[in-house]
């Protein structure tokens, strides 16, 4: 009986240990699902060396693709930290896919300015919170194209650059210059007015090359695309490297997004990743991002360690005016599954 008795002991303290070290060994695993190129891997190994927490990266190319996945895996969501765009978190929370945040675990928050806080799609940042924000406009190669000619959205179905355009692999983006043209919100959630911004995008066909979300940048650069749809950050990179690489600010506006922390529903090393975080919401680590990435990042104490020539940089840092102009992308329900449906049908052409 004593030996049995003691035979039990053995077993559940080994149970214990062993879930004990299981528990351990998750909580050293950080799994991140994250856009391309969006934080440099040097701070990446820099936050493994002071956590001892190795990062698990992953990347994404869209928001549709972002959210496809969570969904697939919905019972175990197999990531602890994801970067949704704006339009896209008030869509999670409802579907149940994201976990409140608890302010109280970053130390750094008060870096983030108040005014790219409490915006409507999670008002009071219950889900979310900001890690970079910037405007969508028109890239253009100097060396092929004059400036001084491109100054709307409407220039990029000119017959003349057939060929020669890239656009966003984003739904919303490309589906956002086609509404604003047409004179109609960009968050519209009718079929009709998607549709007609469809058939308008039907006639750009000719004049696209690629449709790019990865490095957006790249393309340019090396000359395959001499116009088209690009974020401030990926111009200011292009630019760099070559300096005809262009940005214009169109006069209908740009489009005014921001990519979000947030944390899923079933995310494992939830301390991990408000670890991480806390970690980028560093100005000396925002630098970084924003020196190498080419990214505006919402960080108070940032701008004193940027060399005044980024800082005052206006493809970097958009002026007060463009950013008041630009729309930002809104939750559109179920109408995504429209949105969906016609872009599809679009790249079908």
């Amino acid at each position: 009986m004593k030996r049995l008795f003691a035979n039990v002991i053995k077993l559940l303290v080994f149970t214990s240990l062993f879930f004990f070290t299981h528990s351990a060994f998750a909580n050293k695993k950080l799994y991140v699902y994250n856009w391309t190129d969006y934080i440099p891997s040097s701070l990446i190994a820099d936050f493994t060396k002071e956590t001892g927490i190795e990062v698990i990266y992953s990347t994404f190319e869209s928001n549709e693709e972002m959210y496809a996945k969570l969904k697939l895996l919905s019972k175990n969501s197999g990531y602890d930290l994801v970067f949704p765009s704006s339009y896209y978190i008030n869509k999670m929370v409802k579907d149940g896919m994201l976990q409140k945040l608890d302010h109280a675990k970053l130390t750094n928050l008060h870096q983030i300015p108040p005014h790219l806080l409490n915006k409507e799609f999670d008002p009071q940042n219950q889900y979310s919170l900001p890690y970079i924000y910037g405007l969508t406009g028109i890239g253009l190669n100097a060396e092929e194209i004059d400036p001084a000619k491109i100054t709307s959205w409407a220039d990029l179905w000119k017959p003349e650059y057939k060929g020669k355009v890239l656009l966003t692999s984003d739904a919303r983006e490309v589906f956002h210059i086609a509404l604003l043209l047409n004179g109609k919100s960009p968050n519209t959630t009718k079929e009709l007015e998607i549709k007609q911004a469809y058939e308008k995008l039907v006639k750009l066909m000719p004049n696209v090359l690629v449709f790019n979300s990865d490095s957006p940048e790249v393309p340019y650069v090396q000359g395959e695309v001499a116009l088209g749809m690009i974020w401030n950050g990926s111009a200011y990179l292009g630019n760099k490297e070559n300096p005809n690489i262009q940005f214009i600010y169109p006069k209908e506006g740009a489009i005014f997004w921001m990519d979000n922390y947030a944390i899923p529903k079933k995310a494992k090393n939830v301390e991990g990743a408000y670890q991480f975080i806390d970690f980028l919401l560093r100005p000396e680590n925002a630098k970084i991002v924003i020196e190498r990435m080419g990214f505006s990042m919402p960080n108070e104490g940032v701008k004193k360690l940027l060399d005044p020539e980024i800082v005052n940089n206006p493809v970097l840092f958009p002026p007060a005016e463009e950013v008041e102009k630009g729309i930002m992308q809104g939750d559109v329900g179920r109408a995504v599954d429209i949105y969906e449906k016609y872009w599809n049908k679009l790249k079908t052409n």
